[in-house]
């Protein structure tokens, strides 16, 4: 029986059509003696064939090799010396079946990871390759063929999304699947870590190469974590019915309950029962290998787009299933200062009142976040919300609460309208919940509304002294010792129609309620105006004065506040010379 392979030659693809090629698929699926069909079949199953041949090439080495799986030896006893004796030709000719079906195998891997490919003939490639996962094992998952097929699509140089998409859709509904997915990725993560490093070095010593490296780790980070944000995690359950297996043999069972880590301590009744599969197990050892893969993948450099994504879904999607939070990455992200530091917020806010994270200084953090930009970026009604939820403690100090009250006032003159609104909420909310900093919005001249008396010079170097330990300072009306350019809230001195809620004794605590912040923090110009011009103006503001006004401001306006303007003896001059030409202007026109 020969099973020498022929001389390779240039590939011809008009000299075979599809008939001819349907005709070598059933001569070599009829009898042993066409084996040489095979590998010129197999040279037909390659990204640069026409999708038509792929497809009939496939097709009869599918048929052709599926009967033959459970006889054919590993690929590394393939590789080792022919036993002596009547079984050495059947050995050598299992072992030649074996590496044209490894190479059948990688073929259809690389049509599957081709940009080239056709969407239909991917689809049918993914099919059969998670065929063979299934049963090319000895009917145990084939988990080093499904982590080269992972492999592929992630370092792909096209985006991975319609063969996630599939595989979502058709295997990641198979607990299986999902639990080798998790170690696949966990390593190819890791890998990446590693590569991170090398290609630097490689970098460094070759310039021209630098931008591919970069741009080709740039597109496997985004290849993984659209895979990885794709595969669910595995929900509680009781009941083992609710996990379906893909492949549902015993030995997979066993496969599954001998995959412990280095660090996962079986117990004594594991040790004694090593084959039972029961739910609890399954969704601890998946909770584990869910946790390993993102935060390894968290460990990656990601692009900013991805990282803004992941911050975005990080509370919701992973945080509640992993089996320890991911604090570095959070705090890391929070530090960064900007647009992540308040994409973070959500998930370290998770963190802090579900898992009890202490985060050292995390109001003087979210004290600099409160900046003009911040009511302009994209996920600012969630960092508002949360804004208001990290503010709602009634434990808060009262310098703390004064400080954010003090600089939102401040940001009112810089802000869109729509800011200007989510800031009144805000700090309607503060005073409502901390009374004692309501002398922030009016206080009498040098007057206490509290005690009744007037202040003397003395009282006031005593309340500054009182700023430093977290005291109430009742500065002198007028003078606002409000630092806004200060990082620490508690050197800041903030204690010294909407927006007339303010003005409304918010100490009494049953005529008030707190306002939603949510109804404000996702306004926009459109919102404001299209609510002006649909409300109803019943009375229109008119400017009434008994007197003529000789100047813009009055004193009362600003309390503390002078305008002063030093006239120069040529501006009296010019005045002059001006007034004495309009006064002579005007009886011209009266005598006209």
């Amino acid at each position: 029986m020969a099973c020498v392979d022929p001389p390779r030659k240039k590939k011809k693809t008009g000299r075979y059509g599809v008939a001819e090629l349907k005709t070598l698929g059933n001569q070599l699926l009829s009898s042993a003696s066409h084996i040489n069909n095979l590998p010129l079949l197999l040279s037909f199953v390659s990204p640069s064939s026409p999708p038509h041949h792929v497809l009939e090439s496939l097709l009869s080495l599918h048929s052709f090799f599926l009967p033959l799986l459970h006889k054919l030896p590993s690929s590394a006893a393939a590789s080792t010396a022919a036993p002596s004796g009547d079984d050495q030709s059947e050995f050598i000719y299992l072992a030649w079946l074996r590496s044209k079906f490894d190479e059948f195998l990688k073929s259809l891997v690389d049509v599957l990871a081709s940009p080239q490919s056709d969407e239909t003939l991917k689809e049918l490639v993914l099919d059969t390759l998670m065929e063979f996962v299934k049963v090319a094992n000895g009917g145990a998952f084939h988990s080093a063929l499904y982590h080269k097929l992972l492999h592929n699509i992630v370092h792909s140089t096209s985006p991975a999304t319609f063969l996630v998409d599939l595989l979502a859709s058709k295997y990641f509904k198979y607990i299986d699947v999902r639990y080798f997915t998790f170690i696949s990725l966990k390593k190819l993560a890791s890998t990446l870590e590693g590569k991170d490093v090398s290609d630097d070095k490689i970098a460094s010593a070759d310039g021209t190469n630098e931008s591919q490296l970069s741009s080709n780790m740039e597109c496997a980070n985004r290849n993984m974590y659209y895979t990885i944000s794709h595969v669910p995690p595995l929900q509680g359950s009781d009941d083992t019915s609710d996990f379906e297996m893909w492949s549902s043999s015993e030995s997979d069972h066993k496969q599954l309950s001998r995959d412990v880590d280095a660090d996962d301590k079986p117990s004594k009744s594991q040790k004694h029962n090593k084959n039972v599969l029961s739910a609890a197990k399954i969704a601890k050892k998946m909770k584990l290998k869910f946790t390993k893969a993102w935060i390894a993948y968290l460990r990656l450099p990601l692009p900013l787009d991805v990282y803004k994504e992941v911050l975005v879904n990080l509370h919701q999607a992973v945080i509640p299933h992993l089996s320890n939070p991911i604090i570095d990455f959070l705090t890391r992200s929070y530090d960064v200062g900007g647009v992540v530091s308040v994409m973070a917020l959500s998930s370290l806010f998770v963190l802090m009142t579900q898992y009890g994270l202490e985060y050292p200084n995390f109001y003087e953090k979210l004290y600099a976040l409160l900046v003009p930009s911040t009511f302009m970026a994209k996920h600012r009604a969630r960092f508002f919300q949360l804004l208001d939820s990290c503010l709602k403690s009634p434990l808060l100090p009262a310098y703390l609460a004064a400080s954010f009250a003090k600089k939102l006032s401040r940001l009112l003159l810089s802000v869109p309208p729509s800011g200007a609104l989510v800031i009144t909420a805000l700090i309607h909310n503060i005073l409502r919940r901390h009374p004692s900093i309501n002398c922030l919005v009016h206080r009498e001249d040098g007057v206490d509304e509290e005690k009744g008396d007037h202040r003397t010079d003395e009282g006031m170097t005593a309340n500054l002294d009182n700023a430093k330990t977290g005291a109430i300072p009742c500065h002198k009306s007028g003078i606002d010792h409000f630092n806004s350019r200060e990082t620490d809230p508690k050197k800041s001195s903030a204690m010294s129609k909407f927006a007339l809620s303010l003005g409304n004794d918010l100490t009494v605590r049953a005529k008030t309620s707190e306002v939603n912040v949510g109804d404000f923090s996702a306004g926009s110009y459109a919102t404001i105006l299209g609510a002006e011009i649909s409300r109803r103006v019943k009375q229109v503001p008119l400017a009434f004065y008994k007197a003529t006004p000789s100047s813009l401001f009055s004193e009362t306006d600003f309390a503390g506040w002078t305008f002063k303007c030093e006239e120069t003896p040529e501006m009296i001059n010019g005045n002059t010379e001006k007034s004495t030409k309009d006064l002579l202007k005007h009886e011209c026109c009266s005598v006209k």
